[in-house]
Formats: structure tokens, C-alpha cells, sequence
């Protein structure tokens, strides 16, 4: 944190009634603490994880090879064609799809189909 930040927060504390300056340094103490408790907690339950996403996401499209099955952002199963810069060449069904990398979000194992979300329509 800056120093004007630091002065700002301070300032905003009103002094308590009748008490000595070391109870006042005390509740400024405190309420940096919390402050900085806060901000560890939303690093931790916020950031962390999303870092943690990218991280296996950039993985899966690095190991990304000719031959995989894949499932993208939008639903799209094919088989992988040919990779470029940015782009991955699908074949899924007798439709050859030119994708964003970004959009594959799933190599799936071997033949493995994508599980179905749709019951039984009896």
C-alpha cells in the first residue's frame, strides 16, 4: 500500500473518546490488519483458483496433438486435424471446423464420448 492510502485509512478513523493514544494506535493497527486478512482471504478464494484454470488450460492446449478428441467451448466434438498458431482444424462428423485454440476446453480419453446430460425422454 502507498503511504497517502495508508494516511487516507488513518484519517478516517475517528478518535475514540477519552482514550489514550496508544488505544488509538492499537485500532489503527487493527483495522490494517483486517484490511490486509481481507485482502489474503479474496486472493485465496478468488485469484489463486483462477490462476490455477489458466495454468491447466494453457497445459491442455500445449499437449494438444494431431489425432485427439476434443470437445469445445460451445459443444463441438470432433477429432483434431491439424494445429496452427491460433487456430485448431476439427473434423466432426463430415464437417471440417477451423477453430480459436482457446475454444477447446476438453481433450477427451481415446474414443471416449461426452458424457450425455439428457435423460431418458419416455
Amino acid at each position: 500500500m502507498s503511504q497517502p492510502l495508508i494516511a487516507a485509512l488513518l484519517a478516517l478513523t475517528p478518535p475514540a473518546p477519552n482514550a489514550d493514544p496508544n488505544a488509538q494506535k492499537q485500532q489503527m493497527i487493527y483495522q490494517i490488519g483486517m484490511i490486509v486478512v481481507m485482502g489474503v482471504v479474496f486472493w485465496v478464494l478468488l485469484i489463486r483458483p483462477q490462476q490455477k484454470r489458466a495454468k491447466e488450460q494453457a497445459s491442455l492446449l500445449s499437449n494438444l496433438k494431431p489425432g485427439d478428441r476434443v470437445t469445445t467451448s460451445s459443444g463441438i466434438v470432433g477429432s483434431v486435424v491439424s494445429i496452427k498458431e491460433h487456430t485448431v482444424t476439427l473434423r466432426s462428423a463430415d464437417t471440417k471446423l477451423e477453430v480459436v485454440k482457446s475454444s477447446v476446453s476438453q481433450v477427451l480419453q481415446g474414443s471416449e464420448a461426452p458424457a450425455s446430460t439428457t435423460g431418458d425422454a419416455r
